[in-house]
């Protein structure tokens, strides 16, 4: 696309900036309204995040322009992006278009095809069961932190195996939930604050480094344990023979596998800035989800009550299988209502390569360019009344009108690379919530909406019941 030889549409500029930080405070302060006010200026709206311009995309179409149609002068980039590189690395989610970028993803992608998750479903069922199984009724918990804990807990048993050393899970959760609000602290301040030496920006580097000596742990271990002639790999020291050696090494392996037998290819560095990209993707996303649907769920009985009834049709009483997870379009469409309502990303940037033009507007070379998953799947245009919570919105004959504007994976060459594998794991932890507790209530104050790396619930204490008593 050539540059506009027509005079471009004047971009409107946000009101409330202030000197030196811009829409910094406004950002940190009240991100969502901030972002939703946005649509009412125009298409595109000028704000500065300190001194620096960015462009906010309000129209969901000028946004598929910019991650389909022109996704070759609009690379990744920008402040957000910058900011996720301090603890991602170079992974495939913020690593910069190119050769580098298409080589990682294809050596990737075969991690994520749904019959190599499949190999690993079982295995994650039973982790989700013992965990979900191993709460006390009646006792109130922090369902965000339960749901973080059993999504990073199954996503280590299905890219590392089962048999990841406790400890090394147990500093996982413990670290993610800090490092996640250092990162988005280094998004929405200038980068001259971001870079003193001032105790949160240390404590958040001394955090980075500690993730990345776990991450290295975890691979070692996990190469450890698969190598063939290994003590836990084959049941037996040394040449020691076990007939069930391929067996025991095929359960402990996990994804992963895939991408050590390209080490050559990548480094060790590139699997750490991978593994960590995956496990942010994996606890972030999938944990905030799962919170927002378990709240909504337990709000709307009738919801519940189909929830129920299609997980009785098809597993009667016995426990869940793998196979059955295609056989519930009811609970897929709950889950997806809630990423819709709640995000789950609230923020995505991107950087013109060029100067061009986005919807009449010029957007100057070197230019942020930043988009909202939240801003577009709460827009009324394509979704009425999109406040509320309502899973038949994606029934299949008002489904279509929709999906412009459900961008919650992404689009075009940068899309989520582990949305199958996001799907299985929403819904295996659904089903077995459901299975294993016939009963749920939520007992602490409505949660409200706070938006950190996800749209996260600030507060939210469920119990759950063995009976079905009301």
């Amino acid at each position: 696309m050539s540059a506009p030889t027509t005079a471009p549409i004047p971009t409107p500029t946000a009101p409330g900036g202030l000197p030196l930080i811009g829409h910094g405070l406004r950002l940190a302060r009240d991100p969502l309204p901030f972002i939703s006010s946005l649509r009412e200026y125009g298409s595109v709206v000028r704000i500065r995040i300190g001194p620096t311009p960015a462009y906010v995309v309000t129209d969901p179409a000028l946004t598929r322009r910019v991650l389909v149609t022109d996704a070759a002068h609009f690379t990744k980039g920008g402040k957000y992006n910058d900011a996720l590189r301090v603890f991602l690395g170079d992974g495939i989610a913020t690593v910069a278009d190119g050769d580098t970028h298409l080589r990682n993803r294809r050596l990737m992608q075969p991690m994520f095809n749904k019959a190599h998750i499949a190999e690993r479903g079982n295995a994650m069922i039973e982790q989700v069961q013992t965990m979900v199984g191993a709460w006390t009724a009646a006792e109130p918990r922090d369902v965000f932190a339960d749901m973080n804990e059993i999504t990073l807990a199954t996503f280590l048993v299905a890219v590392f195996g089962a048999d990841l050393p406790a400890h090394l899970q147990g500093e996982f959760i413990a670290l993610m939930p800090d490092i996640m609000k250092g990162t988005i602290r280094q998004v929405i301040l200038p980068p001259w604050i971001t870079r003193l030496p001032l105790p949160a920006n240390r404590a958040h580097a001394d955090r980075v480094a500690r993730l990345r000596a776990l991450i290295d742990q975890a691979i070692d271990h996990h190469i450890d344990v698969t190598a063939p002639g290994s003590a836990s790999a084959d049941g037996a020291s040394g040449a020691e023979a076990c007939p069930y050696a391929a067996e025991a090494r095929r359960r402990q392996s996990g994804l992963f596998e895939t991408l050590i037998g390209a080490e050559d290819q990548l480094g060790r560095r590139q699997l750490q800035d991978e593994t960590i990209t995956l496990l942010a993707g994996a606890i972030e996303t999938t944990g905030t989800t799962l919170a927002w649907a378990l709240y909504e769920i337990a709000g709307n009985p009738a919801v519940e009550r189909r929830l129920r009834e299609e997980l009785a049709s098809v597993c009667g009483d016995r426990p869940l299988r793998y196979d059955d997870i295609d056989r519930l379009p009811y609970a897929r469409r709950v889950l997806r209502e809630a990423i819709r309502k709640y995000g789950v990303i609230w923020m995505v940037t991107r950087t013109a390569t060029r100067d061009i033009e986005l919807g009449g507007h010029l957007i100057p070379e070197g230019a942020d360019v930043m988009w909202s998953p939240y801003l577009h799947q709460h827009d009324s245009a394509y979704f009425p009344d999109p406040d509320s919570f309502d899973p038949d919105r994606w029934e299949a004959d008002g489904a279509a009108g929709t999906r412009g504007s459900f961008l919650a994976f992404g689009d075009g060459r940068r899309k989520c690379i582990g949305e199958n594998f996001a799907w299985v794991e929403l819904q295996i932890i659904l089903a077995t919530v459901l299975q294993g507790w016939p009963r749920f209530k939520v007992t602490s104050r409505p949660p409200r909406a706070q938006a950190v790396i996800t749209v996260e619930p600030d507060a939210l204490a469920m119990e759950f019941h063995s009976d079905s008593a009301d």
